[in-house]
């Protein structure tokens, strides 16, 4: 394959997959999201990288659209899709395939099959080699662990052998506690692998940790100062954007007042206090934007600043969940929005070691 492979990056978001696969040497060629916003940002950001799709009408916004024949998608790879979980029958496993009917998941299994279909009539047609989907970490256990099944059994019956991982991103050099499950599935007549040998974390000199047991003591050490703007920095887009990003004495009061009711319920909810120093800040979510309460930047003995704790900056979200914001990656949208789509993201270091190793164990002699 001469390192070069074709993916398509459905339920795109903002482009994390894309940056990842692209980095090691894939090409898009068909991308599907539906937020208008994420599209918008998407856009900005890949329309000189990967022209093609925007110019021949492949950046389609609905993938469960009737008009679109899955048929007239590019050929492709891999299959990249940080797909939705939703809930799927308690059938499942006696209907198979039709029990994936009405779920996103329906319409990924239904493009892997056109092509599988369209290549018994016509040789030069590709397979696609390889899926790589996301979920959140419960999705594994979710409806006592029919769901993943379902999707295992339903993949294994179209030709693909399927393996999983939770991986976090903060053995990968992002200050962050992000958990996420990864599906990594392969052809098993075109793929020779009996296994799929999953990147637990990376050491400083990006060498790859496969062992999980591992990766306490040998991933690369990283702190939350590593994504902070300086105070100077922040002041500067603060003022260009005429706001502060410190939360108000009425959110900070209120912020305090609940975390004292969950301590009294015995509950560890309410918000979190991070400082420069901190290994790494909790998950950061699509819900960041509201009230910031999952991650505050303690601003306590900084000068100038006021003693409330801060959000953080959309450039500061962007860099926890590695996006080459300081070189090429650019914001086009409200923070509102942007908060709602780095909290929605994959963490590109991640995905980039996932890339990686799917070209080298996978794709070696494709």
């Amino acid at each position: 394959m001469n390192n070069k492979f074709t993916f398509i990056d459905l339920f795109a978001g903002i482009g994390g997959f894309h940056i990842a696969m692209h980095e090691n040497g894939g090409k898009c060629v068909f991308a599907s999201e539906i937020d208008k916003f994420a599209r918008q940002t998407y856009k900005a950001n890949f329309k000189d990288i990967s022209p093609e799709i925007f110019k021949n009408g492949n950046f389609n916004e609905d993938i469960t659209d009737e008009s679109l024949n899955y048929k007239d998608i590019p050929d492709f790879d891999i299959l990249c899709a940080g797909f939705p979980c939703q809930p799927f029958s308690n059938a499942g496993l006696r209907k198979g395939f039709d029990d994936t009917r009405g779920t996103l998941f329906f319409n990924i299994k239904e493009i892997v099959k056109a092509k599988i279909e369209e290549n018994k009539n016509n040789k030069e047609v590709r397979i696609p080699r390889v899926l790589l989907l996301e979920n959140v970490k419960g999705f594994k256990n979710h409806d006592k662990g029919r769901t993943y099944k379902v999707i295992q059994n339903t993949l294994n019956k179209i030709g693909y052998e399927v393996t999983s991982e939770v991986l976090n991103s903060k053995y990968f050099g992002v200050p962050q506690n992000r958990e996420r499950i990864f599906i990594v599935a392969w052809h098993k007549e075109l793929i020779k692998a009996s296994e799929f040998k999953f990147p637990h974390g990376l050491m400083d000199d990006d060498q790859v940790i496969y062992q999980k047991s591992d990766r306490d003591e040998l991933a690369k050490q990283i702190n939350v100062g590593d994504i902070l703007l300086t105070n100077n920095e922040l002041s500067i887009l603060e003022e260009k954007a005429r706001r502060s990003y410190t939360i108000s004495e009425r959110l900070w009061a209120g912020h305090k007042r609940r975390k004292k009711e969950h301590q009294r319920r015995g509950n560890g909810f309410g918000y979190s206090l991070f400082n420069s120093k901190s290994p790494y800040t909790s998950t950061i979510s699509a819900r960041y934007y509201k009230d910031g309460s999952e991650i505050l930047i303690d601003q306590k003995n900084m000068i100038n600043r006021e003693d409330r704790p801060r959000k953080l900056h959309p450039i500061e979200a962007a860099r926890l969940q590695g996006y080459p914001i300081d070189s090429w990656y650019n914001i086009p949208v409200s923070d509102t929005q942007a908060y709602k789509q780095f909290g929605n993201s994959v963490s590109i270091p991640v995905v980039n070691a996932l890339a990686s190793e799917i070209k080298k164990q996978l794709l070696k002699n494709d």
